[in-house]
């Protein structure tokens, strides 16, 4: 499940690919890790979000390119050093709260977020200035709609079992 989570909006809506870099909030989460290996197979760049850099080799191991400790650095000045100051395309965010708007921040100019849960106590605040200048979209997100919808479950299911598969087969060196 969290695989077509992570499919259904990162490949399925936002089609990301080479080129793109994608923002995971909460990256040590399973629907974060299953995030960070859709990007990775896309071809994308993922940037792993944790609070401590505590899980920060874990987060490398799994795939992430990036990861930003948010609690101990600016992470809206790493993800522009990372993205060469052109943000980041998509944030994929199970979180929410007041690093809300440091997420707008780090977005590229029209870039997504998709919203899919809300682990942080409180309220997510609008950066509505933010929001005017950088013109995202965000999208609330759940797998229901790619779950009850055959011709999308059948195709998330297919891609996500290619891509275990290839994973596995170069994991054993075929």
């Amino acid at each position: 499940m969290m695989f077509v989570t992570a499919y259904a909006a990162l490949i399925d809506d936002a089609k990301v690919g080479k080129g793109d870099f994608v923002l995971i909030p909460a990256a040590s989460s399973s629907v974060g890790l299953a995030a960070i290996q859709i990007s990775n197979y896309a071809g994308a760049t993922p940037i792993a979000l944790t609070r401590t850099s505590g899980k920060k080799q874990q987060l490398l191991e799994a795939g992430a390119a990036h990861v930003i400790a948010t609690d101990e650095v600016d992470f809206v000045q790493e993800v522009m050093r990372i993205t060469d100051n052109k943000g980041a395309r998509i944030a994929f965010d199970p979180v929410g709260g007041p690093n809300f708007s440091k997420l707008i921040d780090a977005l590229a100019y029209q870039g997504i977020v998709y919203i899919y849960g809300a682990l942080a106590e409180g309220d997510t605040p609008m950066p509505l200035l933010a929001m005017i200048a950088k013109m995202p979209v965000i999208k609330g997100h759940n797998i229901w709609a790619t779950t009850g919808d055959e011709t999308r479950r059948k195709a998330a299911v297919e891609y996500v079992l290619k891509g275990l598969v290839s994973c596995v087969r170069s994991s054993l060196h075929y």
